[in-house]
């Protein structure tokens, strides 16, 4: 009896010995490739201009929209985009797209891979409202998205809207929640290859009032950091500077909000305890007495929130939005010379940058809470290399137009899939 129990304890343990190995030999043999996925530009809405920074003379580019499945060569470091948006095969070196309309404003943001969700703070859909959210769909099947529409005045609102494959849709701001001077925008993708971007334009009349593109800013939380925002002297009969937050969840967040510059921190009069109310976007008047033309906001609540701040600057306005810490990238910056803004307890940033010629240079980037850094205008291709923990950043561009922030976000990201594997056993069982 002894003897078969023993047999039994032995036989068991060779079965699930040889199980353990054949599961760990097929984990092991299990392969992955690495690309980078083509990152989507933006359309050209009527009456605007854009120009899109790219990493390579080479780099490979096509139309949205387009019947050919052919990728083109770019032939130039920076290319205009007359209408449909466009596919970059950027290979992890994040494009900048720069939009504007002649003699009214600028604003810039960078083109990236399809998202599942975007949260963008910015834009109104009341009458002086022109602006656009504009849906991307470059996959080969139709995309569906859940549009989340927040205001000051009424509850959340949602719309269904599908995007045919290979196309794109643009709304406009004042149908999303008509009459509301105040939005915030969740784009959820259900199905495809989804991108999307807000353009906030306003007018009254015959007369302009500026615009941007409203960045998309990081998911709603506890701790949220705009790096860039920039403090113009004010403009006659212009929109006050304004911090605008919402609470998505169930409860009231309280708020409190801390200005970084290189004054150093301080926490404005009335700002250390800000009632959120629960599903309502609010805005708070902000106008920091500080030295520099650039600031930082840093809020922290006991209930998840999103933010960003509108600002004025001369006849353009500037939505900055908020950004996740700042990772090791690189970014295309043909054609551009703008201010870099990072925020952190101890800045040090490596960085290293090619220039006209194909010379690379270095850059050391150190601070204390606030750094600031305007990249050389031969610059072409900017890297980040080694970025200190906890540290984020925000580029400011101006130009004849206007002036605009841009995130300072890996765009382009490599991306790892499965490759699949025949096994004769599938056929065999």
């Amino acid at each position: 009896m002894k003897l078969r129990r023993f047999a039994i304890v032995a036989i068991s343990l060779g079965l699930l010995i040889a199980t353990s190995n054949t599961l760990s030999g097929t984990i092991s043999r299990q392969k992955f490739s690495e690309s980078y996925p083509s990152v989507v530009c933006p359309a050209t809405l009527s009456g605007l201009s854009s120009q899109v920074s790219i990493g390579f003379r080479e780099t490979r580019i096509k139309r949205v929209g387009s019947t050919s499945s052919k990728f083109f060569s770019s032939r130039a470091l920076r290319i205009p985009v007359p209408g449909d948006p466009i596919l970059v095969d950027a290979q992890g070196i994040t494009p900048i797209i720069w939009q504007s309309r002649a003699g009214s404003w600028a604003g810039g943001t960078i083109c990236s891979n399809p998202a599942a969700s975007q949260w963008f703070v910015g834009g109104a859909a009341d009458i002086t409202a022109r602006g656009k959210l504009i849906l991307v769909n470059s996959g080969l099947s139709e995309s569906v998205a859940d549009v989340f529409v927040w205001s000051g005045g009424s509850p959340v609102t949602s719309k269904v809207i599908t995007v045919k494959a290979n196309s794109s849709e643009s709304i406009g701001l004042d149908s999303l929640a008509p009459g509301e001077s105040s939005i915030v925008i969740k784009v959820l993708s259900r199905a495809g290859r989804l991108n999307s971007f807000v353009v906030d334009e306003r007018g009254k009349g015959l007369r302009t009032l500026g615009g941007d593109l409203v960045s998309p800013g990081v998911a709603p939380s506890k701790e949220v950091f705009i790096p860039a925002v920039p403090l113009q002297p004010k403009v006659r009969n212009a929109p006050a500077q304004q911090l605008r937050m919402l609470a998505p969840g169930d409860a009231d967040a309280n708020v409190s909000v801390e200005i970084v510059s290189g004054d150093g921190r301080f926490t404005p009069v009335g700002f250390d305890d800000i009632i959120v109310k629960k599903g309502q976007v609010m805005n708070f008047p902000i106008s920091p007495s500080v030295s520099s033309s650039v600031y930082g906001v840093r809020i922290t609540s006991d209930e998840p929130v999103v933010a960003g701040v509108f600002a004025n600057v001369g006849r353009d306005f500037v939505w900055s939005s908020s950004v996740p810490a700042l990772t090791p990238f690189a970014i295309a910056m043909t054609g551009m010379s703008p201010l870099l803004a990072f925020m952190g307890d101890s800045i040090n940033v490596e960085i290293e940058f090619s220039v006209v010629g194909g010379k690379k240079v270095l850059k050391t980037i150190q601070g204390d809470d606030i750094a600031f850094w305007r990249v050389p205008g031969n610059a072409r291709n900017l890297t980040f290399i080694k970025v200190s923990k906890n540290t984020y950043a925000s580029a400011l561009q101006g130009s004849v137009n206007g002036f605009g922030s841009i995130p300072l976000i890996a765009g382009s990201v490599l991306t790892k899939s499965v490759i699949p594997t025949a096994n004769i056993r599938v056929l065999n069982p």
